[in-house]
């Protein structure tokens, strides 16, 4: 448990422990992912892809639900009743009363209309004159659905325990309980695989007994419940007590306003957006990369925007709030620019990277050459947009800093247009490309969004630097290319491209070889910056040093 005391130290030590939380979960969430891959299979797997339909539900159910109400309407709120005579016990006793009842019983008709989310999220063959889920793989994930669906209401509980302690500055155990999640899924993962075996007794469709759905499907929903509990645990030792309070009046809900009245719509889009991605992803279930494989590609494009984008935005985000407070927008332009150049520096570096050693990252979760060359395109499809993503991430918290969420509404309105209308298209490649075609779709929407995004940032702060901007990224991408000349040329070495190769003969050789490529990659990126005198290099080295040792001061 970690209590802020406000002071540099203190603060330098909360930031640490949440970003160390935030670091160990990604990465447990990264095996959790490998090992599920060895359970149940990945690409042309039938089982993989209901699961993967199945277990997205609860997540985007609460998202659609809670995702505004609670970040935009109420976390203020807790703050705010924590002034109050009884430290705002009262408040959250209504609070969390309403909460509870409330997702009880979303989940419960949740829960009861699992085939109807199924039938709405995933394609049946019969409908598609034979593409898609079959008849026995929309049963198969309706009854993982039954198991997953309940996971709504801890995801809630969690977040709304987790809002409270933070209120009272108690945040260690919000970061570190999703990785309670993941040692228990995985430990279900284990199990599940001692009981039944690997992929190759559990990916057709069916194969699948219930006792296999239970244990499979329901130690996932049961590490939400661990999450959800760990922070009860901490409740407890902070002093609160929960006594329900049905008397809801004062709780906040008839002051929505319209700032989260644009940040529910923008939830809603981007939700419709993911539904007809769904459904296309969908088509090629049991037959080629599908569901399943585009979850583990995000999987691996999030982690470098996780660990790189979003730690490094922290930092500049704090000083450009304090500056949009007090009207400084020459400030907020230079937090922004010098934010972009930063992140870009390591961005681009983990973008070529990826791509170069795509195929022995795929090796990680793919046995099967074939399958790993599939998973192989769709991670390097990705990772063309995570340039771009990393660099809307960063735009769009300068609007939220500006307090300006509806012009991040149209933004996302017009994206999840292109998504829409580039999904769609995908339906009409071979289902072997469709995939790869959603990735695609994903990476050149993330730049178009980018480019609208500085464009409109630059009509409401000024001109932005644009064109330094574009000579610093130039600077970064011909550096990148250079180093990934050289990787792929060791690539090449290690077999990558050739089924007996090394690098592909299994997952401790798949590491080696993303181990000592990377290492050589970086070591090449790194240097020429070094020599080309970068400036931006001094400001990564010194937000390295604050994250790895908190009192550190430059």
């Amino acid at each position: 448990m970690t209590v802020s005391d406000d002071t540099p130290r203190g603060m330098g030590r909360s930031s640490a422990l949440l970003a160390s939380g935030t670091m160990v979960s990604r990465i447990l969430g990264f095996v959790k992912a490998i090992v599920l891959a060895q359970a149940i299979g990945l690409s042309a797997s039938a089982a993989a892809d209901a699961f993967g339909a199945a277990n997205q539900l609860p997540n985007n159910i609460y998202a659609l639900i809670a995702g505004g109400v609670l970040g935009a309407i109420l976390v203020p709120q807790i703050v705010r009743a924590g002034l109050h005579d009884d430290g705002g016990q009262r408040y959250i006793n209504k609070l969390m009363t309403l909460g509870i009842t409330v997702f009880a019983l979303v989940t419960l008709l949740a829960t009861l209309a699992a085939p109807l989310l199924v039938a709405l999220y995933a394609q049946e063959a019969s409908a598609t004159g034979g593409r898609g889920f079959s008849s026995e793989g929309m049963a198969l994930a309706t009854a993982f659905a039954y198991w997953c669906l309940p996971q709504v209401f801890f995801y809630a509980l969690y977040s709304l325990l987790g809002e409270v302690l933070n209120a009272r500055r108690v945040f260690g155990p919000f970061a570190w309980a999703p990785a309670v999640n993941n040692i228990v899924a995985i430990a279900g993962l284990v199990a599940f695989v001692a009981l039944f075996g690997g992929a190759d007794a559990n990916s057709d469709v069916s194969d699948w007994t219930p006792d296999k759905i239970a244990i499979l499907a329901g130690t996932a929903t049961l590490g939400i419940v661990a999450q959800s509990a760990v922070l009860m645990f901490f409740w407890r030792k902070v002093g609160l007590k929960f006594r329900p309070d049905f008397r809801w009046r004062g709780v906040g809900l008839a002051k929505t306003g319209k700032s989260a009245g644009w940040v529910f719509a923008m939830i809603l889009v981007t939700q419709l957006a993911g539904l007809v991605q769904s459904r296309v992803a969908s088509l090629p279930s049991g037959d080629a990369a599908g569901i399943a494989t585009l979850q583990s590609s995000w999987l691996i494009f999030m982690l470098p925007h996780s660990v790189i984008a979003v730690s490094i935005a922290t930092v500049f985000f704090t000083r450009m709030s304090s500056h949009a407070t007090v009207g400084d927008t020459g400030a907020v332009r230079d937090d922004l620019m010098s934010s972009l150049r930063t992140i870009g520096l390591l961005i681009v570096l983990a973008s070529f990277a990826l791509i170069v050693l795509a195929i022995p990252f795929a090796r990680v979760f793919e046995e099967d050459f074939g399958n790993v060359q599939s998973m192989a395109a769709v991670i390097a499809a990705y990772m063309v947009g995570l340039i771009p993503f990393s660099a809307v991430f960063v735009l769009q918290r300068t609007f939220y800093a500006l307090e300006d969420t509806r012009t991040v509404f149209f933004i996302e309105v017009a994206k999840s247009a292109l998504f829409v209308v580039g999904f769609l298209l995908c339906t009409r490649l071979p289902v072997e490309w469709i995939a790869v075609g959603i990735a695609l779709v994903s990476s050149f929407t993330f730049l178009a969004q980018a480019s609208l995004t500085f464009i409109l940032l630059r009509r409401r702060l000024g001109p932005l630097g644009g064109r330094a901007l574009t000579l610093r990224y130039g600077q970064y991408i011909l550096v990148g290319l250079a180093s990934s000349a050289v990787g792929f040329g060791l690539l090449l070495l290690f077999g990558a491209f050739n089924p007996a190769g090394f690098a592909v003969s299994g997952i401790v050789p798949a590491l080696v070889t993303m181990v000592v490529i990377g290492g050589v990659m970086a070591v090449i990126y790194l240097g020429l910056l070094l020599a080309l005198r970068n400036p931006e290099l001094q400001v990564v080295r010194g937000i390295l040093m604050r994250r790895l040792r908190p009192g550190h001061t430059e």
